[in-house]
């Protein structure tokens, strides 16, 4: 029988998996064919530290998130960065191996046979806008490109480094999260991402590459504009996180048949309001778009009962994936 890790390889590398390949991301991930494993960690001394625990509140950086208490991930109040400084009075986190990778054995027994990822949970990007503040790094961009560009530097050599460690402890792939767009579109310009991020990018992508690991990567917002570009550097799931405000039919016919995507039922519209019926018909509608009969579509499930996701809905999520199949794709005459 294929082992639920290779079911994943051959989604992601386009060789016919049996059945689509289905990701439970943030409860019940025993039930699906990944299991995520957090990289980031806690400021040391804060208490979070030692557990392999997602802690929204605090991180190494030394940024702090507040939450409402709605179950949300919360937003940064302060800048750490305030005032821009030079690379050379910053220092990354220290890498903290013995701590960062102590539950990894147990991890390793609990996937058994399945893909191992590794998560930066939030990375580059965001994390430069954190320490920063949002406008401040806007202003940055355009203002000061020859300071920004060593900061940013130095926060994606850290992450790096967190590959290397990933691989060294037998994991699979890497996950990314950078929110690049509103519902409407891109927070900056296509030609200034393309100008400071994309080499940047594409340098930690071929770095996980040289150490063997798959590149996941997530983008909230309207990312239609750049889809293409993250597949041109190398990324091997596209995860794109708001499927109803993108233009799929363009990415789809851009990149259907070359880049593996993961894709969930939105969380702001059919996963929510919809009837599982519903949620089917549209796990169906974005398969037909992305998916070809010899993979390229991980289905995504998340709880999300902030948002208003009904039990019943969550469960009709996992389901929905589960009944793709090829013989639901249309013909390749009718691509």
């Amino acid at each position: 029988m294929t082992s639920r890790k290779e079911l994943v390889d051959q989604a992601i590398r386009f060789r016919g998996p049996q059945r689509v390949p289905v990701v439970f991301w943030n409860c019940d991930q025993t039930a699906g064919d990944v299991l995520l494993y957090h990289l980031s960690r806690g400021i040391p001394g804060d208490g979070t530290a030692l557990a392999n625990v997602w802690d929204w509140s605090t991180n190494e950086w030394g940024y702090h998130l507040e939450s409402a208490g709605d179950g949300t991930m919360g937003h940064p109040v302060q800048a750490v960065w305030p005032d821009l400084p030079a690379v050379c009075d910053v220092r990354a986190p220290d890498l903290r191996e013995d701590e960062r990778m102590h539950a990894v054995p147990e991890f390793i027994a609990l996937c058994e046979d399945r893909y191992r990822l590794a998560s930066l949970d939030l990375s580059g990007f965001t994390v430069y806008t954190f320490m920063r503040g949002f406008e401040n790094a806007m202003q940055d961009f355009v203002l000061a490109p020859d300071r920004f560009g060593p900061l940013m530097d130095l926060i994606m050599d850290f992450e790096c480094q967190l590959m290397t460690m990933a691989a060294r402890h037998a994991f699979h792939g890497i996950h990314l999260a950078d929110d690049w767009a509103t519902q409407a579109g891109m927070i900056i310009s296509p030609a200034m991402w393309r100008e400071l991020f994309k080499p940047r990018y594409r340098r930690q992508v071929d770095h996980a590459h040289r150490q063997g690991l798959d590149v996941w990567y997530h983008c909230c917002g309207n990312l239609t504009d750049i889809a293409e570009d993250f597949h041109e550097i190398g990324v091997d799931v596209l995860n794109i996180s708001q499927p109803n405000v993108v233009d799929l039919p363009q990415i789809g016919g851009r990149l259907r048949g070359r880049q593996c995507f993961m894709m969930p039922i939105s969380y702001q519209t059919v996963s929510i309001q919809g009837t599982p019926e519903e949620i089917l018909a549209e796990a169906q509608r974005m398969f037909q778009l992305l998916a070809v009969p010899a993979g390229g579509f991980i289905g995504y499930v998340e709880e999300y009962g902030c948002m208003g996701m009904s039990p019943e809905n969550y469960r009709a999520c996992g389901d929905a994936f589960r009944r793709l199949n090829a013989a639901m794709l249309p013909s390749p005459a009718a691509v």
